[in-house]
Parts: structure tokens; C-alpha cells; sequence
């Protein structure tokens, strides 16, 4: 069940979305990919749907087979991760949204590729990289 719908925007506020939030909850991932894309740790919200106000600021990136990534060509800023069919949750930067506080930090993935230089506080559930893909193939399935 969705939570929202919710606005959000980039940093100059060429590209303004409409989210649909699958729960309250935040997720945390340390790949590789994600820290050198968002500039650390990315923190995202899994989302159902997005819906883009205006495409012409909107840049796509498909960063690996299956993946692809959105920013805005203005501002630089990192705006979501989905898969290129279309398929699965959408995962959305929390940073976007007006009161990113709302959310609950809920997971974190591919912990096992996480700096030493950096921990967050506090227990949440924690994947590795295999218990990563294992959960997101599984997700694919259903």
C-alpha cells in the first residue's frame, strides 16, 4: 500500500515530481555506484510511482544492464533509481522532499561495500551485497 502522493524537486527546481511513497521508511545504500552518483551514501525512499512534471531537465543514465539512473541536466542533482523496464519500485532520493525527516531509516544495503570511514547510529536491518540481490531477484519474482 502507497503512502502519498508527495512532491518533491531538485535543487533548482527544474524537475518537480509527484511520488507515491511505498511506506514511510527510508533505505540507505553504500554500492559503489550509489556513493560515486549521489557523493555518499545514497538515501532513498521506495516508491511505487513517480510522476514528472516536466521532462526538458530531466537526464537518464543506464548504469549498469538492467538499471538506470535520473538527474537533473541543470542542477546535477541525483533524483532516482529504477530499472530500465520499468519494473519494481522506484527508488527515490529522500533528499527531494520537503521533510525527509518523515521517514522512518529503515535498512541499510550492500553494507559489506561500505567505507570504514563512516556508520550510521542506531539498529535497522543491515544486507550485504548477496542478501541484496537475493531480496531484490526475490522481489522480481512476485
Amino acid at each position: 500500500m502507497s503512502v502519498g502522493p508527495i512532491n518533491g524537486q531538485c535543487l533548482c527546481g527544474g524537475v518537480r515530481l509527484t511520488a507515491w511513497p511505498r511506506k514511510v521508511e527510508m533505505d540507505a545504500c553504500h554500492c559503489g555506484t550509489c556513493r560515486r552518483w549521489s557523493g555518499g551514501v545514497f538515501l532513498a525512499v521506495p516508491c511505487e510511482r513517480i510522476e514528472i512534471a516536466d521532462e526538458s531537465t530531466l537526464g537518464l543514465y543506464a548504469s549498469s544492464e538492467w538499471g538506470e539512473r535520473g538527474f537533473c541536466f541543470t542542477c546535477g542533482s541525483s533524483l532516482f533509481w529504477r530499472m530500465q523496464d520499468g519494473s519494481g519500485d522506484i527508488a527515490v532520493s529522500t533528499q527531494l522532499f520537503e521533510s525527509p525527516d518523515r521517514f522512518l531509516f529503515a535498512e541499510e544495503i550492500f553494507i559489506d561495500h561500505k567505507p570504514s570511514n563512516y556508520e550510521f547510529a542506531g539498529e535497522r536491518k543491515r544486507l550485504t551485497a548477496d542478501e541484496t540481490i537475493a531480496q531484490f531477484n526475490g522481489m522480481q519474482e512476485g
